[in-house]
Formats: C-alpha cells, structure tokens, sequence
C-alpha cells in the first residue's frame, strides 16, 4: 500500500511539472528569442536633397516591434528626425504590431543641416524578454550626402527653329551629373545624352513636336540630380506652324477579302458585316498596340551618334502618301473610320531592294501588324527610321548597316493596299516628318551646324 501511495505522489508530481513547467519553459523560450528586427530602408539611395522622403520598413514576427528611432548625424551632431513606440499585448503577449511602414519626411534646410557627408542611423527594438526585458536591438547605418543646390543648366546651341511635326535639337551643359536630364515638350519629355563631345557634362537632345503641337507649345530643358533637386531653363524658339492634308480612302470589298485573313481578329457572330468590324478593329486598335510597340522600342537608345549627312529615300520611287495625312475611310460612300498616317508612302516597282536610310544599329525584325514586315534602325541618340509592308527581310536583330546596305524588299504585308514602302522616322517616342532628315540644307542648318558651333566655342 505504502509503494503504491509512493507511486501516485511522484506520478502527481510528474503532472503538475508537466502542466507547469512544460508552458512555463514554452513562453520563456518563445519570449527571450533573440533574433532582432529587421529594418529595410527604400529606396537604397545615398543621396538627400531639398525635400526627401525615407520609406523605411521594420518587422519582427516574433515578439512585435516595440519602438523605431532614426536621426542624422552631420558634423558631429545628432539630428531627430523620426521616433516611435509601438504597442503590446501585454506581458505575455508582446507587441501588436508585427510589419509596418513609415514615411519620414527630410528638409534639411529646414532642420539646420548643411550640406555635406552626413550619417543616417536607425534603431529598431522588439519585445523581446531579452536584456532585462528590453528586447532585442537592430541598428542600420548608411553614409548619406546631404546636397541641397539644383544643378545648374546652361543652354548653349543658340536658334531653334522647328515645324509642328519636325525635328530639333538642344545642346547644353550641366554643372554635376544628373539623374535625368532632357527636353519637355508640351510635358512629353525627350532624354539628353551625353558623349558626343570629350566633356561629359555637355549634352545633345533631339526633341520632336507631334502633328498636333503648333505655337502654343511650350519647351524648356529640364535637370534632376542625384539628390533629386530640379532646375529647368528655356531657351528661344520659333514654331512654324503647318497644315495637313486631308485623304479620303474608299475600302472595296476586294480590299477587305485580300487583307482581312492575314490578321487573327475575332467579331461578334451577330455581325452583319464581319470583313468591315475586321477592318475597323485593325485600323483603329491594331494601330494604336502596333504605334505604342514601335515608341517603347524608340525608348531604348545607344549612345552614340551612328549617322552622317543627308538621309536616303527609295531610289526611283514616287510618293503616294505624306507624313500626318488625315484619312477618311469610306465604305460604299460612307466614312467609317478616321487615322491619321505617321510616314511616308513610297512605292517603286514592286519588291524594289531597300536602302538602310543611314548608318545605324538594327534593333526590330518582324511582323507588326497593320505595318506588316518590319525594320527598325537605331542611328543613336533616339533617332529611329522604320521601313514597313516589307516582302522580305535582308538583316537581322542587333545587326550594323551602313548607308545604303539592303535591309529588305518592298512588298504589300499589313495593311498596304499595294506594293510599296512605308518610311517613317521617330524621335524618341514621336513620329516625325522624314522629309526633313532627307534634306541636307535642313540638317547643316539644324543639326550639323549647331554641333560644329558648340565644339568650336567650347
């Protein structure tokens, strides 16, 4: 009996340990972790201008943040610039929060910084029971440069004549490297480069006003350092406004017949008349994807000026169409649709050899829908020529060429209602008139001649 009532007592000892003890050891490991928080700071950037936001992120998944400091320490002073505590769950439970995000709002100025080298620090803590109860800490430190001051811009190519539709160019000077630098065009914004000169500070920008932007349009040079400051600066100009034609193009039903298989479009089955609704959505949305595909791949530029001279044309061809006609389709004498064409139609006997227009880097091959078979040329610094409704293709992608090179045969692919080809310039994201890259009195006057000042001079 003794032994028994031996027995029981040690096995009621062992249960209440194990009801005890067990959850008691359970919380004190859970609740003196020691990983500590983590502080992720975005974006990364070691510069700090006029007016700069931090985003900071902190996280502690397992105890809770319990509190976030942040100051700049400039010539041996410490600056505030964020503190926060967090709230807990109590003892047992830790911190309420787990994951956040803090928007901290810098203007040195303001705070009585100066510019210079500066120390960004950040301390996180948790609840963890770690340290007395004092959690775990995380430090974060980042060399930062406090730099206040807008860059400088000094504009120095002096006349700027441009046609509504055509093409300019704007040198300048930058006093420090920027992050982004270039021309504004009633807001659409065309990237300056540098390279063309031994001065890494001098910079040329081609800069284009579409079909629409006549002599209200406003241009200006515009420059955002590293720090983020910005400064802009005008310079003279004069617009020369022009006037478009005005085409009316009758679509036949041989037309629709010919040309509406070669493109994967789907209708309605109510339709009652499927071949017109095709033509409607290849002209109207199949233009507008197959404009956007060409302006993205005219945003990716070398940096390199690759022609010279006086653009080619087709040899022995006549034109048919001209750059920003404004179409109206008509079907059985009424307008159904409305467009306006972004190039040059040229046609000479059929499958005639094509002439890359300048020297230049191929940079698009293919199929694109209402222009059909594709090439483009990158001649550097954003300028673009395109040669469409190809038969057939002599180069390929990433391809140099040469003026003259053959780059393909005319044909009637997309949406040529013949043999012909479709000749277009783009600068940066805009479609431009070609004639005037044709011109070799236009571009000594408005190109050559303005590079030769600025080396001259400068």
């Amino acid at each position: 009996m003794k032994t028994n009532k031996k027995n029981l007592k040690t096995k009621m000892i062992v249960l209440i340990c194990l009801i005890v003890v067990v959850p008691v050891v359970w919380i004190l490991m859970q609740r003196l972790e020691g990983e500590k928080p983590s502080i992720v700071l975005e974006p990364p950037s070691p510069f700090i201008g006029k007016t700069h936001t931090l985003s900071v992120n902190v996280s502690d998944v397992k105890s809770g943040i319990r509190s976030l400091w942040v100051g700049l320490i400039k010539d041996g002073k410490e600056v505030l610039l964020f503190e926060k505590d967090l709230p807990s769950e109590g003892l047992i439970g830790g911190g309420k929060t787990r994951q956040a995000s803090f928007k901290i709002k810098i203007e040195p100025k303001k705070m009585g910084i100066t510019d210079g080298k500066a120390i960004l620090r950040m301390v996180a803590r948790d609840y963890s029971w770690r340290k007395w109860l004092h959690g775990n800490t995380a430090y974060l430190e980042k060399d930062v440069m406090i730099d206040t001051k807008p860059p400088e811009v000094a504009v120095l190519s002096r006349i700027h004549n441009v046609s509504q539709g055509g093409t300019g160019l704007v040198i300048y000077k930058l006093s420090e490297p920027c992050l982004e630098s270039g021309v504004y065009v009633g807001g659409n914004f065309f990237p300056g480069y540098s390279g063309y000169y031994k001065n890494k500070n001098f910079f040329v920008a081609f800069f284009a006003l579409d079909y629409t932007q006549g002599a209200g349009t406003e241009l200006l040079v515009k420059a955002t350092d590293l720090s983020g400051n910005s400064s802009r600066a005008g310079f003279p100009y004069y617009i020369k406004k022009r006037v478009f034609k005005k085409v009316s193009l009758e679509i036949s039903d041989r037309f629709l017949n010919w040309k509406m298989p070669e493109f994967d479009v789907e209708v309605p089955p109510d339709s009652e008349n499927p071949l017109v609704d095709k033509f409607l959505k290849v002209n109207r949305e199949f233009r507008k994807d197959n404009n956007l595909k060409v302006k993205d791949i005219g945003r990716k530029t070398d940096n390199k000026l690759y022609w010279g001279n006086a653009f080619l044309r087709l040899p022995n061809s006549a034109r048919k169409a001209n750059f920003a006609d404004h179409r109206s389709y008509r079907y059985k004498g009424h307008v159904i649709d409305e467009q306006v064409h972004m190039g040059l139609d040229l046609a000479s006997i059929a499958h005639s050899p094509v002439p890359a227009s300048n020297r230049g880097k191929v940079v698009f091959v293919g199929y694109l829908g209402i222009y059909g078979k594709t090439v483009m040329i990158d001649h550097g610094f954003g300028l673009f020529s395109t040669y469409s409704h190809l038969s057939a293709f002599d180069v390929k992608q990433g391809q140099m060429v040469s003026k003259g090179d053959n780059i393909g045969r005319t044909g009637s692919t997309g949406m040529a209602g013949g043999d012909h080809l479709h000749f277009g310039i783009l600068v940066h994201n805009t479609f431009v008139n070609p004639v005037e890259w044709w011109d070799s009195g236009w571009i000594k006057n408005n190109i050559s001649s303005k590079l030769e000042t600025v080396r001259s001079l400068y």
